[in-house]
């Protein structure tokens, strides 16, 4: 397991939306942090330190937040964007407990070609994320799935993902992530053939 990143932040003083646009103009970041005893702490960070902290971790790995020398092991959650800035709003940390599970969305990373779809099909893909479950530091960036082997008429469910040892995902009936369907050549193609086989039989 790599060494947990250190992100030192200050508290704040001032609330409201007149104190966080204040903040914003001097290129600030206002935030909370949510720990697991129900404090709400709130806290205000560098725009710039921010943004190499989220290219690092993500929303998935574990980091100590340093809140004026108290260390405490958090996530990033929840992160507010300007409407049509590429800037920071708010953000919120939210603080966890290493030893109990929590859910977190992480993204699906499609990879390979299929050879369904050299074949003629079609992918289809019906979710981009999933709810996974697990214990905070076991949590994975992504879930990667390769569909290179994958045929016509071959699906991934969501019980079928890699996933680390720890981790599954969240659902209470299996659901399909992605499919390859015949395409419209594919589609053609059978409909011909099965009215060979009726002409045939006749």
């Amino acid at each position: 397991m790599s060494e947990r990143i250190t992100y030192p932040i200050k508290k704040r003083d001032g609330l409201g939306k007149g104190a966080n646009r204040r903040l914003r103009e001097q290129g600030l970041i206002p935030g909370i942090f949510y720990s697991t005893t129900g404090e709400n702490i709130p806290v205000v960070t560098e725009s710039l330190p921010f943004e190499r902290l989220y290219k690092s971790v993500g929303k998935t790995a574990v980091f100590n937040l340093d809140i004026e020398g108290e260390s405490k092991p958090c996530l990033l959650w929840k992160i507010e964007m300007h409407p049509f800035k590429q800037r920071v709003q708010h953000v919120d940390f939210y603080g966890v407990d290493l030893e109990k599970e929590i859910n977190v969305k992480v993204a699906i990373k499609r990879v390979g070609n299929s050879k369904g779809v050299k074949a003629g099909g079609r992918l289809e893909e019906y979710r981009d994320a999933v709810t996974i479950i697990g214990k905070p530091e076991l949590l994975p960036p992504h879930i990667t799935v390769d569909i290179t082997e994958m045929q016509i008429e071959d699906a991934v469910f969501a019980s079928a993902l890699q996933l680390p040892e720890g981790v599954r995902v969240k659902y209470d009936n299996d659901f399909v992530i992605l499919r390859i369907v015949p395409g419209r050549a594919a589609a053609a193609t059978e409909e011909s053939e099965d009215d060979g086989k009726k002409k045939k039989k006749k």
